[in-house]
Parts: structure tokens; sequence; C-alpha cells
């Protein structure tokens, strides 16, 4: 196929796509799709803006924001005027996206709000929330340049572990294409098979950022008009919940989401291994049929991972071969615009990182380092201000491979990373981490150098899901695997549940040579101190970030070192966690987030001190705090070393967690049939020709003309909202939805979906809990026909409410406006109670507006025992929507609401 002339002309494809899905992203709790011909709109809006303020080609543009539909087109419009992008990893600090600015000297730095405003007010700035008011509402004229060619600068890509002054690789059309073209023309001739399962699906776990993100979120999946799911919560059970409800066809993520995976699966499945291990030697179709339990997990139209980002460890790949999955590896680097060698997905070649790709040339040194050349090879670098060009004709990547008879190489590792041990014997820190990576107990792995009295020595720092004390059985064997020569005699427990990572997943060598360091230096050397501890608690400064309240900079190692404020912190955290339901779910998502698996909700709940909560993560093989522990002499680690130990801080007389039934352990149910075209037909009749007519005649309630809202407002009708919304108000009577209902304009009364309490539902559900008890038997049909007619659904006042929430976002998604009562139960005085802070926390996730109401009187009537059959005293108001900021918490949003609600309460009745 003809090469293309440059990259502005994929939106071409994008067009003749149309209204096919490009990309899906996730955010908080909602889903948003946007097309192909959304996304073209969208770049031509940009670049018209961009064309409107007079850029020139050349000038620089800074994009800093998560992935997002936002982000590719203005990646796209960019290319569209010829200004160069300059990507920034959204997980970036922000002193290293100013020092960025500063050499890139932006002409506009773009993304999202809430990291623009991290940055000092020196460059301007244009937040993806302000394009619907900034952007050219429409654009008549092509926005492509006409100079745009191979050689055109396109952006500039600085790795976000860069130390001291920043230093970019700078990439043109011509280097993209060099990796696209190849990919695009051997994927003709399966095209006509493609048709069977379109569209393709990829599950996009990288950042934007990153080139091997771009290859897999920009330029692949225009080759086969693919969606593009964007996911950065990467926590096993969401991703093969997303992947089955998507109908995900394909993985595309770093070796350390694949492990992640593996983990979870172990987990679920402890008799896995074992079948694996039984199914050895059996052929392909065999081995899925085999395991189509795990495969009905995922849904039956996954069916491959694609990795790249880092070296897949050898367990890694065999397990997911084992279980009939396809897995493709690249290999390449930024310099290299990505690919230097691919697996072909029908012809994988396993252990090795494939064959180069047509149009580059490799060569491996005698020394056993890739060098590369070709037309995808960065032609400059930014530096100083300034473009620096190129002159080697050759590449020097860095990095160690060895080649195969079929012309695949197979990685070795990093040559800068290489352990000289002062026998002259070379290590490869990736081989025996591998060995480290076989044990179930090791989260992660990393060996690094350290100075022994005989000179550098390997040392193998380790991420436990299960306590110290079994650091020297897991030694033991992990030495049994590897050569006399790459034996390991000195080990260190990282004091977090994982190593460091770049956004990638790759582990920060660097950092964690640097803590060793830093611990030999004060503690002596590691065979005299193996007593000491980690001079932070990560899980008491993850509690104190969501509490609020001050931790010290450093805890001492031992309680009796510690400052009385110090001591008293802890003592109180030892006694409560204290922790309201909303800081529960902060702490929940922050832990499972960081440790890349999900925690048993049930004991979750029941762990209410700092100890507890300890407890808890060893069981559940997450947390590890232990110093750095040298072995005998010897090859094998010697019994004693396990009573020179002393244990971590905690209180070993805590028992661990016990299950218990509770209602937060209750299995509630989120139905979507009421959301089906016959039930909702169902439902509109009742609420205009049954509940409407009731609650006029009944209570004749009153809207007063002069609130404005969106129905009742003739001084200045407001428009329809464009988008659903999240409707709250006070909560008095059983009767108070009716009322709210009737006061709605019809277009939002007919598609609204109710939060009820999650207790009621499932009492009335499971027929109990009624007085008196003869009603129990009505409690399954009164459940039946408030899911039918109202649309309810369960909100636990308790914990476990997450779900709840996933279900708002999922009903928001589908075009419901969602009532919510943050009261959180009727108010027995009738006056308004203090809102539960889960509703600022489901309004932030959600990034719906928000519509206020208030029903005034109905306190009054109850608590004077007064008739309200059409008593005129029923008045029902309603505020303006509210929009709230991105960077606005979730206290000051309840805050907010609260204070609406009151206001609207507190007007004179007329």
């Amino acid at each position: 196929m003809p090469t293309r002339p440059h990259l502005a002309v994929l939106l071409d494809d994008f067009r003749r796509f149309g209204h096919q899905t490009a990309i899906v992203q996730y955010t908080g709790n909602r889903r948003k799709a946007t097309s192909y011909q959304e996304i073209a709109t969208l770049a031509e809006r940009f670049a018209a803006l961009l064309a409107a303020r007079n850029f020139q080609v050349g000038d620089r543009l800074i994009l800093w924001a998560q992935n997002s539909a936002e982000w590719v087109a203005a990646f796209y419009g960019c290319i569209l005027r010829g200004i160069i992008a300059v990507p920034l990893d959204a997980y970036g600090t922000p002193d290293f996206a100013a020092r960025v600015a500063s050499d890139v000297r932006p002409s506009l730095i773009v993304g999202d709000a809430t990291l623009l405003q991290t940055l000092p007010n020196d460059w301007p700035r244009l937040s993806f929330e302000d394009w619907p008011t900034t952007l050219p509402p429409t654009v008549t004229a092509d926005q492509a340049i006409p100079t745009l060619s191979h050689d055109t600068p396109l952006q500039i890509l600085f790795t976000s572990g860069t130390t001291g002054e920043p230093k970019g690789i700078v990439h043109t059309h011509g280097n993209i294409l060099a990796s696209f073209e190849p990919i695009r023309n051997a994927a003709q001739p399966y095209m006509r098979y493609e048709r069977i399962v379109h569209p393709l699906r990829f599950l996009h776990t990288l950042p934007l950022s990153h080139v091997f993100g771009q290859m897999m979120g920009l330029w692949v999946p225009s080759i086969f008009a693919a969606e593009v799911h964007f996911e950065s919560r990467l926590t096993a059970p969401r991703l093969i919940e997303t992947i089955r409800r998507e109908r995900i066809s394909v993985l595309a993520g770093v070796p350390r989401v694949l492990a992640l995976l593996k983990t979870n699966l172990e987990t679920e499945h402890p008799n896995l291994t074992a079948r694996l291990a039984a199914a050895q030697g059996i052929s392909a179709q065999k081995r899925w049929w085999r395991f189509r339990d795990i495969h009905s997990l995922f849904g039956f139209k996954f069916w491959a991972f694609v990795t790249g980002g880092g070296a897949l460890p050898a367990p890694i790949e065999h397990f997911w071969n084992a279980l009939g999955f396809v897995l493709v590896q690249g290999y390449g680097m930024t310099e290299t615009s990505a690919l230097i060698t691919l697996n072909h997905p029908f012809k994988v070649a396993r252990g090795t990182m494939g064959k180069p790709l047509p149009g580059r040339d490799v060569k491996i040194q005698p020394d056993g380092e890739v060098l590369v050349r070709g037309p995808m090879i960065s032609p400059a670098t930014w530096s100083g201000g300034a473009l620096q060009q190129r002159t080697d004709e050759w590449l020097a990547t860095g990095d160690l491979a060895e080649a195969q008879p079929t012309g695949e190489l197979r990685f070795l590792g990093r040559k800068s990373e290489t352990i000289v041990t002062a026998t002259g014997v070379n290590l490869h820190p990736e081989d025996l981490e591998a060995a480290f990576e076989q044990e179930p107990e090791v989260a992660a792995c990393a060996v690094v150098p350290i100075e022994a009295p005989t000179g550098p020595e390997p040392c193998a720092v380790l991420a436990l899901r299960t306590t110290p004390d079994h650091a020297p059985a897991i030694l033991q064997r992990a030495n049994t695997r590897l050569a006399e020569f790459q034996r390991i005699r000195r080990w260190a427990i990282w004091p977090e549940p994982d190593l460091p990572r770049t956004s990638t997943g790759k582990i920060k060598r660097a950092a964690v040579a640097t803590w060793l360091t830093s611990r030999e230096a004060n503690n002596g050397s590691a065979a005299t101190s193996p007593s000491a501890l980690p001079s932070t608690d990560w899980l008491l400064t993850l509690i104190t970030q969501i509490t609020g309240e001050g931790l010290p900079a450093e805890l001492p190692p031992n309680p009796e070192a510690q400052s009385p404020e110090a001591k008293d912190q802890d003592l109180r955290l030892a006694e409560d966690l204290r922790l309201d339901s909303l800081g529960r779910v902060q702490l929940q998502d922050a832990l499972e987030q960081r440790l890349g698996t999900p925690l048993p909700q049930d004991q979750f709940d029941h762990a209410e001190t700092l100890n507890q909560l300890r407890q808890l993560l060893i069981h559940s093989g997450n947390e590890s705090l232990e110093p750095i522990q040298p072995l005998p002499s010897n090859d094998t680690p010697s019994t004693e070393i396990s009573t020179a130990t002393t244990p971590p801080r905690r209180s070993e007389a805590t028992p661990p967690p016990e299950p218990r039934t509770s209602p937060a352990a209750t299995h509630y149910l989120y139905p979507h049939w009421p959301w089906s075209l016959p039930i909702r037909w169902i439902r509109s009749a009742f609420v205009e020709f049954v509940a409407q007519p009731l609650v006029w005649f009944l209570a004749a309630p009153l809207v007063p003309p002069t609130t404005p809202h969106p129905a009742k407002a003739p001084q200045s009708p407001a428009p329809q909202p464009a988008e659903p919304l999240l409707i709250i108000a006070n909560h008095v009577t059983a009767y108070d939805l009716p009322l709210l209902l009737y006061a709605l304009p019809r277009p939002i009364r007919l598609r609204t979906a109710v939060a009820m309490s999650g207790e009621m539902l499932e009492d009335f559900r499971h027929a109990r809990n009624q007085h008196p008890r003869w009603l129990n038997p009505l409690g399954p049909p009164t459940w039946l026909l408030l899911t039918a007619l109202f649309n309810v659904f369960p909100l636990p006042r308790l914990r476990d409410f997450q779900r709840s929430f996933a279900h708002v976002g999922n009903a928001l998604d589908r075009g419901f406006h969602v009532v919510v009562f943050p009261e959180g139960t009727r108010s027995p005085e009738g006056t308004l109670a203090p809102f539960r802070p889960g509703i600022g926390l489901l309004v932030k996730q959600s990034s719906a507006a928000v519509l206020p109401m208030a029903i005034q009187g109905l306190g009054e009537l109850k608590t004077r025992r007064r008739r309200w059959f059409r008593s005129g005293a029923l008045h029902v108001r309603t505020g303006q929507p509210i929009r709230f900021a991105p960077d606005d918490s979730e206290a000051a949003i309840t805050a907010r609401l609260h204070a609406e609600v009151e206001t609207l309460l507190a007007k004179n009745q007329p």
C-alpha cells in the first residue's frame, strides 16, 4: 500500500468511519462515548482556534491531561496546524511540568483544569472544561496546512523520570508512519476476517504521553476503526468486569497489568495452578475448552494481550499462554517512535520480543547491546530551548539482547543496570528477579547492587504479600532456580505494598537503589541492623491524608522515641480509624488503587482500628514492614535469621478481622429491567395518569411561580437540561417522591431513577422486618411495584455504597435523572438534617449538574399532626442547576448543597 504523506490524512478515515464509536472514557462512575466523526470535528474546531490565535508552524503546545477524547482531538488539532505537541504524563509532578514549560516555551498549555491550576501563571492555558464555550462552534474550511510532510516535527516526548535539565525526543510525521505503516500493511490480508468480529475493542491502560500508549491508542485503532476504551483505575476486578461488560477484544498494557490480573485469578481460583500443570502438552483447542470458565470471566470475545513498555517476565507469559490467550510482545523505545520488533499475533514466538519490522536494520554488538537504524529513529532532541539534530547513523539502545536462530530477539536487560560483581561476573537483574517473581508471596522484586566489604553484590528488594518472616524461605526457594554464580545472599523488605513505579509500570530502580543506600548509611551495614524500621508509615500517612489530621514528618522506629503528639496520634488511630462512611470509601479506593487488588468488603467494613486494618492487609497478602536482612556466608538461609528479626510495629495480640454477617455484607440488587422500553411505558402511564392526579387531588401542592426552575419560571424560563441531572431534596415522609415528581417538568419526571434506602428495599424483597409482622408477605410485591413504577434502586445508609454510585453513573449515562435524598433518612422533626458526606463524593464522581429542591410545609404538618389533605400548606420549590468545578472538594460540595436546600426552605411562602 502507498505510504501516506502525513498523519493529518488519518482524519479523512475518521470522517469515513462516521458515527462508529472511537473512544470510550471512564471517569468516576460515568461512561462517555465519542464517535470518529466527533473526534474529527473537535480536532478541526481546535485547529481553527489555533489559527484564530495566529499560532505558527513549529510553535509548541503542552498537552497535560488524562487520556480522553479531548486529548486525542487536541493532538490531531496540533497535527493539522503543524504545531509541535508536548504531551506530559498526567501523573507527573507540577515541578517537572514547569521545568518542561520553561524549556519549550509553549504558546499554550492545554489539559485538565485540576492539573493546569498547579502551574505558575506564566503561560497561557486552556482547560478542556472551557472548550464548550471557547472553541468555534462550526468550521467551514479545511484546517490542514499545505506544508505538512514526513519531515514536519510532530511532538516532543519527555520521559517522566527525567532528572536534571529536561531532554525531549523529537518525532516527525515520518517517524510515526515508519512504525504505523508496516502494521497497517501486515493487517490488510486479515481485514476480511475482521468484519466478522467488528468492532474490535481495545482496553487501553497506558498514558498517551508514552510512545507505546500512543501506538495502541492513536495509530493502530485507526487501521480497524476500532473502539479504544480508556481505563486508568488499574484494579484487576474492575479490568475483568470492563472486559466482559464492554466485550473487549484486546487489552493493551504493560507487564504490571498482566501480573495484577494473574494474581487476581490465582487468588479467586486456588486450584488454577494445579489445573495449569495438568494441562501441559495439550493442544490449544483443548486448552481453551479446559479453561473455558476463565475465558467466560473475560467474555468470549476477548482473546489477546498486547504488551510493551517493559520486559514481560517468563512466568507471566507462560501463565496466559497456558490459559489459551494470545500474547503479543513488542520492543521499542521513545527514540525509535515505539516499535523496533513485534511478534506477529498469529505467529507468536514465545519468550521473545519478535522480529524486526520492515525498514529497520538491527545489529547486536559483541557485548550484547542492540543497535538500530532506520526511518523511525528520532532525528533530533530538544534541549536548552532548541532542537539538537542527531549525527549518528546508528542508535545505541542501551538494551542487551540475543538473536534467536529464527530471527527473533530475546531481551536480556539494560546495559546500565548490569551488576558486575567483585569476581568480574556480569549479572542481569531481570534474570534474578524472575526467580523471585515466581513466588506467590512476592508482589514485586528489584535486584540492585549494594556495596559489601568484598565489593558489589546483588541485593533483592522485595515487596511481599505476606509477613517478613517468610522472606528467608522465599529466598531459599528462589536461589534453587538460579545458577551458583547468580545466587543472592542479601535482601531487603520494601516498606510499602509495591515498589515505586513509573506511570507505565516500570520499577524505578534508581529510587530503590537510593533508598537502599540511604538505609545503609543511616543504619550501618545490613548485617548489624536487623531491627531498623522504615522512617515513615505509609498506611498511617494515607489515613491521615484522608482524615486531614496532621502527621509528624517522620515517625521514629520505636514508640519510646516518639514525641507525645505522635504517640497520641498513633494511639488514637489504634483505637479508631476516625473515618466516616465517605472516608472509608476513599480509603478503600486508595488502597485498592495502590495494591491493584480488591479488599474483602465484609472484613474491610469490620476493621475499625489501625491495627485491625494492618492485620487485614497482611492476611490479604498486602502489607509488610521489615529491614534489610543478610544471609550467612553459605548459599542457604540460616534458620536463625527469623529469631533475630524484630517484628513490625503492630499489636500482635490483635486478631485478624473475622468475617461477619451484617447489612454491609448484603448482596444488594441493582436491576436494569426497569430501564427497558415496555416498563418505561408502563411507568410513564402510571406517573401521568395515576400519580400526578392523585397528588393534585390529595395534597394540592403549590409550585410557586416566582421560583426559577426549568419548568415554572414564566419571567425567565430556563431551557431543558441538555444532560441528566442529580436531583436532591429534603426528606420528611414516604410521600416526598410523588411531590417532587409533581413539581418537575414532564421530560424530567418521566426519566427519573430514585435512590432509596438499601436496607429498606432488602427488607421488602426478603419479606422481613415489617411492622406489624403480618405485613411481611406484602414486602416482595411492594419491592416489585416500587422498582417498576418509580425506578428505585438501593443506596445503603452505612457502607458498601460504591456499587450504588456505579449504578447512578450507569443511569445518568442512559439519560435518567437521579433523585437522591442526601440526609439519608426521613427527618423525624421535619427540619433539615446534615447531609451525609457521600453526596459530595457522588457528585464529584458523576460530574453532573445538581438540581436542588425543597418541600415546604410537610414537616410542620407532620410534627403538629395536622391534616394534610388539600391543606394549601405544601410548597415545592426548585432551585437552579449547579455545576461544580473539578477541583471542588467533597466537603465543599456537600456544604454548598445543604446551604442551597436550606435557602429554598427559608423562602417565604406565597
